[in-house]
């Protein structure tokens, strides 16, 4: 098993091309991070949201369902974004893979001190682009900062 990189590139990518991310953990909790970081993909970086979580909770307009599988036939989620933790995401990756071809996942999202090798091994795997142990709410700002010393 190899150490997970980051690709800066596909980071980019991912923050800047808009698409539907699901995020597994999202509820109707105002607590959580995931509640804010969802807000953020929304409101920020103009994404389209499907909340992931067993509650099935509707979470800014979005309508949750209680796991990818359950998920419609016809939607299309870009980008699978992990809010669980280290010893269950395993699973998340799991699943993402099982639905990628349904539901055209190109890339899953493990958050800020979510890191498990094997699970990103899988998902490379099986085609999946891996961002592993950061947040689009870090990782933004440091696109645009960097894009701001390119023009300056």
């Amino acid at each position: 098993m190899r150490i997970h990189r980051n690709d800066p590139a596909a980071i980019r990518e991912l923050l800047t091309t808009p698409g539907t991310w699901a995020v597994v953990g999202l509820s109707g909790n105002t607590d959580r991070t995931a509640y804010q970081i969802a807000l953020y993909l929304q409101r920020e970086l103009g994404m389209r949201l499907v909340p992931i979580h067993p509650s099935a909770a509707t979470v800014h307009g979005a309508p949750g369902y209680p796991s990818l599988a359950d998920v419609p036939d016809g939607t299309v989620v870009t980008v699978v974004d992990c809010f669980v933790n280290s010893t269950r995401v395993g699973a998340v990756v799991d699943a993402a893979i099982a639905e990628r071809d349904r539901l055209g996942i190109e890339a899953v999202w493990m958050q800020l001190g979510v890191v498990d090798e094997a699970a990103a091994d899988r998902a490379e795997a099986a085609g999946l682009t891996v961002v592993m142990d950061t947040c689009p709410k870090i990782e933004y700002p440091r696109l645009a900062r960097a894009a701001a010393r390119t023009r300056g």
